[in-house]
Parts: structure tokens; sequence; C-alpha cells
């Protein structure tokens, strides 16, 4: 009898511990966030583009753009000395609480970015537990980043995952971008091996008219988001902007290539075959004589030929070791651009100095000072590539290799 009422006993006094729904959240308090762009006025503060999902024009309709009445998202502007102070002062003018665990997107002023830096800004969202460090940056090229979070898309009615999308698709099929998280770029800021690099992004067309609802309801929208750039960073500021192929030689090197288009010269006809890259592993290794660091750089590339413009005989194994040749010319070429670009900006985007830390840990406390400044401008790397042609598709020998034959 006595345990029962012991049990009994422990019961109860349980139930003095239990939190209950003390820090619940109605739905219909929060206003969700899908998005944040960060620009600065002319008095220096911080002026906050926040995107807000309606969710009653979302539902029923995520992959139609138009097929609503009213747009999918509400924008609204803050400002303030700081991020948190720019944050509460939108109560001012929003009837819900900012709930920002959904934010999957931050873009930030470009011109922002090169005069003060990221550092403070990827601070504030860090220290916050609600805000989650897996969320994709951005910056804004040529453009203000309320621009961008302000503009509606076509096929994805959410503008932000329209951005996180087609980062994720130029990735796989481009390779001249990367999506880049909040936490990534953290982790490069504080690596003294590592400088961060960041896609970019801006607004096609007419920015105004791309914030109406219009914009969506026609064919050919007035103002498209479009990825543009890699923006390169030094000690937290924005010191380049990287482009086209000088991009992709940044994306060889750190083993973010999952697909690509590769155009060569043959027979003094430019781009006259399209080599279409399938598989790709780069390894970056260092070593460390007399104190004088060397990085070796081995790209293995597999792929097939997607098109030809000139007669060519892709049966025979001569032709296609030539065209593996001048594969591996092409690949080093962007490579070698892409490092002496970031050499002459004093920027080591690569993780060079990382490399030279695994190698030497011992060496790397001799050079991390002032590895920028002075080691990595006037470093050596050895860059090796081999490229295979797995595939011809469909046709050895061009069809019109026959036309001129009878002709």
């Amino acid at each position: 009898m006595n345990r029962k009422w012991m049990f009994l006993f422990l019961m109860l006094a349980s139930l003095t511990l239990t939190s209950g729904c003390w820090s619940k959240k109605e739905l219909t308090d929060l206003a969700f966030v899908s998005a944040l762009g960060i620009d600065k006025n002319e008095e220096g503060r911080y002026v906050g583009t926040i995107q807000i999902i309606t969710p009653a024009n979302v539902a029923g309709g995520l992959q139609g753009g138009g097929g609503g009445q009213a747009p999918s998202i509400t924008t609204y502007s803050a400002t303030g000395d700081n991020m948190v102070e720019m944050s509460r002062r939108a109560s001012t003018t929003i009837s819900r609480r900012l709930y920002y665990a959904h934010t999957n997107l931050v873009v930030i002023n470009d011109g922002l970015a090169k005069e003060e830096g990221i550092t403070k800004i990827l601070d504030a969202f860090d220290r916050d537990p609600e805000f989650r460090t897996t969320a994709t940056i951005v910056i804004a090229h040529n453009t203000k980043a309320a621009d961008i979070v302000r503009t509606l898309t076509g096929v994805d009615k959410i503008p932000a995952n329209k951005v996180i999308k087609t980062l994720k698709f130029t990735e796989q099929r481009w390779g001249e971008h990367m999506e880049i998280s909040i936490q990534d770029g953290i982790k490069d800021l504080v690596s003294l091996g590592k400088e961060p690099v960041i896609s970019g992004f801006r607004v096609n067309g007419n920015a105004k008219q791309g914030q109406k609802l219009e914009n969506i309801q026609q064919s050919t929208l007035e103002a498209t988001l479009q990825a543009d750039g890699l923006a390169v960073f030094k000690d937290g500021k924005l010191v380049d902007w990287f482009q086209g192929e000088t991009a992709r030689g940044v994306t060889w090197i750190l083993d973010k290539i999952k697909g690509t288009d590769i155009n060569i010269k043959w027979e003094g006809e430019k781009e006259a075959i399209a080599y279409q890259v399938l598989r790709q592993k780069t390894k970056v290794s260092a070593n460390v004589k007399n104190g004088q660091p060397k990085i070796s750089i081995h790209v293995s590339a597999e792929g097939d030929i997607g098109e030809v413009t000139v007669p060519v005989d892709l049966t025979n194994p001569s032709v296609l070791l030539n065209i593996e040749k001048a594969l591996e010319k092409e690949i080093q070429k962007e490579i070698h651009n892409a490092i002496q670009r970031a050499q002459k900006e004093q920027s080591d985007i690569f993780g060079f100095g990382e490399a030279v830390h695994r190698s030497d840990p011992k060496a790397w406390k001799k050079l991390k000072q002032d590895w920028n400044d002075v080691h990595f401008p006037e470093l050596k790397v050895d860059v090796k590539v081999e490229a295979f042609v797995r595939r011809t598709g469909l046709r050895n020998k061009p069809y019109f290799s026959n036309m001129e034959n009878n002709q």
C-alpha cells in the first residue's frame, strides 16, 4: 500500500516540473520570413527588406507563377543602426511577430559588402538562435538587395526559392556559381588559410516593374533574377568580381564542378567542338621545401562530345586523343587565370593555406600571419589536368561530312 502512495506522490510531483505550453507560438501571430535583403542608406544605417510569405496566396499553387489574384509574398522595410534594431523596428509596420526559422535566403548589397564587409552582419545571424545558418547567402551585384527581394518570379511563386533553385541548377549544369550558406561564409572568415567567395545575383530588366503583379501575368517577364558572377572577399570585404571562365576556374579548384560545357578550337574554327563534363574530381596538395610552399592541383574530368561544327572522325583514336589534349589545355587556362587573378587581389579563396597547414603544420605557423599579403601572391602552383572523352553521342561522323564529300 505504501508503494502505491509513493508512486502516486512521484507522479504528482513530476507534474510540477513539466513546462506546459509557456513558449507556444500561434501560427496566426507569426509572419514567416522567407528572405532578407540588407542595404545601407545615405545616413549609414542598415535598411532591411523583409520578404514575408502570404500563405493564403501560396496554398494550392506553388508551381504556378501568376495563377493567384494576389502576390504570394509581401515585403516590408525597416532601418536601424544594427541588425537587431532593424528587425525590431519592423514591428512598427508589421502586425505579426517576425519568424526567421524558415528564412532560407540572405541578400547583401555589394556596396555594403565592399565598404563595411560582411563580418558584422553574419555575426548577428550566427547569434540568433532562431535564425538558421544553413540559409543561402548571395551578393546583390550592381543592384540593391531590396530589388532582388521584392521582384516577383514567374515559375516559383516564392522569389527566395527561385534564387536558391537557380543557384543549385546552375551549379549542376554550368559550374560558374556556387550555393554558399551563412555557416560556410563564417567558416571561411575565421580561417587564416581561406577567404570567402559568394555567388552574385542581379535583376535583369525593369526592377520597378518586377515588383508588380503584372510582371508574372504575362509570358515575357519584364524583370527576372539572374545569377551573376562570384564575389571575392579579403578580410571580410568584397574586393573583386570573377565572371565567366575565370569564375569557373575557381569552381574547378574548389572541386565544385558537377557539370559544364567546354568549347574548343578545331582546324582553325573557334568553339568547333562542345564537350559536356559529366564527372570531375580535383585534388589539391601542398608541400613546403626550404620554407617555400608549393601547391599541386590535379583535375580529372570525364564527359561526352555534345556537338561538332566541323568534319571530324570521332572513330579515330588519335583524333580523340588530340581532342582530350585540347580540353586539358582549356581547363588549365581557366584554372591559371583564376589563380593569377586571385593572387593579384591577394585573396586566397582556394584554401591553399589550409592545404599547407595540413601538409606541414610547423611551417604554417611561420607563414600564416602574412599568408595573403606575402606568400600567396608569390605561390607556385602546378596544374595537371586529365580529360577523357567517354562517349561521342549517337553519331561518330557528322552527317555534313558526307554532304561536303558529295559536292
